[in-house]
This record gives structure tokens, sequence and C-alpha cells, in this order.
């Protein structure tokens, strides 16, 4: 996508310079999933397989072209490390735009557990029927016969060691996740509040239409640092690829 979606005012014109070049950057997208003493938890779903053969608006994926989608069925990339998706005890949605609802399809008709703010599930339909919010939602990745666990609180820890994070700001409804590991110690899944380390670290915000309250944003960002410091946790992002490929297959 473009520079300037993953951080606003990447590129910019000057006088001297009234035509830059505009860069485009990959973003990675990514799945969890946590053993648990409870049960097996997913975290996202991730891109519907079929988002560039016409499941996302044209418009949409000319601007975010999620290229491989086809190559990652969810029940595919699960198998492939080592679950099947019908060992999926619980999913929670970080939020429900397009590149990471894709997969509840797989979950329509179940008694799976779809945890996911209030804020979240009411501004998803609100935008993907009437055209008014954000267009990141498409209303047949989430518009399913669903188990909805619906989260009405800022800090809810439904299992030991996970708590789940409200950070509005990228979307009403974004939540973040806390998982403390014994070995690995605290780590603090950011999902969309931070897209990169440069929206986190330099506090640059991400770019036109990926930022749904400003002051909201902010606030949720000064939050996270400050639960970093007292714990002096590692911060992962929701699409910075140089950090993902570096996560490499998890934490113990």
């Amino acid at each position: 996508m473009d520079r300037n979606f993953h951080a606003e005012a990447s590129t910019i014109a000057t006088q001297s310079d009234p035509n830059p070049d505009l860069e485009l950057v990959d973003a990675a997208v990514y799945n969890l999933v946590i053993d648990h003493p409870d049960g097996t938890i997913l975290w996202d779903t991730g891109c519907h397989p079929e988002a560039g053969d016409g499941h996302w608006p044209g418009g949409l994926y000319d601007a975010f072209p999620a290229i491989d989608a086809h190559q990652h069925r969810l029940d595919d990339d699960l198998a492939e490390a080592g679950y099947d998706i019908g060992e999926i005890d619980y999913v929670i949605q970080s939020h429900l735009h397009m590149d990471h609802a894709g997969g509840l399809e797989f979950f329509d008709g179940t008694d799976t557990p779809i945890f996911v703010h209030e804020a979240e599930l009411k501004y998803a339909y609100f935008s993907a029927k009437t055209g008014e919010g954000n267009a990141g939602y498409v209303l047949d990745d989430f518009d399913h016969d669903l188990n909805w666990n619906v989260i009405y609180r800022d800090n809810v820890a439904p299992f030991e060691d996970i708590e789940f994070l409200h950070l509005p700001g990228h979307t009403p409804g974004l939540l973040g996740l806390r998982v403390e590991l014994e070995d690995a110690g605290t780590l603090i899944f950011t999902s969309d509040l931070a897209d990169s380390a440069d929206n986190y670290e330099r506090m640059q915000p991400m770019g036109p239409g990926l930022i749904w309250d400003r002051r909201s944003w902010f606030d949720s960002l000064r939050r996270i640092h400050d639960l970093e410091r007292r714990t002096d946790a590692e911060v992962v992002f929701g699409h910075d690829t140089d950090q993902i490929e570096a996560v490499g297959d998890g934490w113990s």
C-alpha cells in the first residue's frame, strides 16, 4: 500500500520537489494462536481468500491489494501450523475490518464464542449497512450466524494471564491484547492502534481514513506506552512486516 497510509505525510510535496515519488510498502497480515489451559484461542481471522475476486470492493482492493489472500485460507494456515479449525475453542476479533475478519465464515453456525467489543460490532454494522462510517468493513465478513460474546468494558480478563484492552482510535471498538508468558514475560498486541513502529514510537498516525478519532487514538497510544513501561512488555504492532518476520514461529 502507499506509505502515506502506513504513516501520514510520509511523502509530501515541497516547492523544490513538487512531485515527489510515492512509495508502495508491504504490510503483513497475521493471526495468532494461543495454547491456553482453558482452550485453544485464535486472535483474528485474516483476509477473506476471495478478497481479490470481488469479495472486497474494487476500490479498496486497488488501494490495499491482499495479493496472496487466496493462498491463505484460515483453515489451511491453521493446518500448516498444526491445528484443525474445529479445535479452535475461542476467537478474539481485535476489530472487524476486512483484513481481520475475513475468516469468520468458518465459525458460521457453530457455538464457538467470538469475542468482540460492543462499540466495534455496532460501528461495523452501521458502516456496512449505511455506507457512512468507515469503508473498511465488508458485511459478508461478519454477517453470519455467530456466537458473539460482546465485551462492554475497557479491561476484561476472561482467561488467566490474558487481558483484553479497549483501545479506541483506529476504530471505536478496537481490542488490544495483553498476554503473560512464563518465559517471554508480557506481550502487548496493539492490533491496528499502531500499524508499525513508526506509529507507536514516533506517535505518527496512520494515513487517510485509518483513524476514526484522533484524540482517542493518542489517548490509547499513551495508555499502551504507560503499560509497556510498567510491565517491561514487548509490544507487537498490527502490520509491521519486519517485526512479524522477526517473530517467526512466535513465543514459547
